[in-house]
């Protein structure tokens, strides 16, 4: 059975830092495209960034672009986002997805829960 277990989210000020991890279970977590959305109150899910089996490859939503980063540890089955610069706007649900590629909720394959991150201005 695929786990996804988001952790890190919390309070921050704006201009702060925070970093997410996402543990994966169940799987070949080297064998898979693992990737971040957010849901904003109110706001669709939306595509923040991904990196690809081989950590080569990771494209970021313009939003996000220069102030996040996502990398993976395939020896410990985690793949983590670093956010620096936060604004309030980032203030959303942060969520892990495994087993797909691009910025189409439907092109992933499995979802964690989802952690919190509050942006206060």
């Amino acid at each position: 059975q695929v786990q996804l277990v988001e952790s890190g989210g919390g309070l921050v000020q704006t201009g702060g830092s925070l970093r997410l991890s996402c543990a994966a279970s169940g799987y070949t977590f080297s064998n898979n495209n693992m990737g971040w959305f957010r849901q904003a109150p109110g706001k669709e899910r939306e595509f923040v960034t991904a990196i690809s089996r081989s950590g080569t490859s990771t494209p970021y939503a313009d939003s996000v672009k220069g102030r996040f980063t996502i990398s993976r540890d395939n020896a410990k089955n985690t793949v983590y986002l670093q956010m620096n610069s936060l604004k309030a706007e980032d203030t959303a649900v942060y969520y892990c997805a495994a087993g797909g590629w691009g910025p189409r909720l439907d092109n992933w394959d499995y979802w964690g829960q989802g952690t919190r991150v509050t942006v206060s201005s």
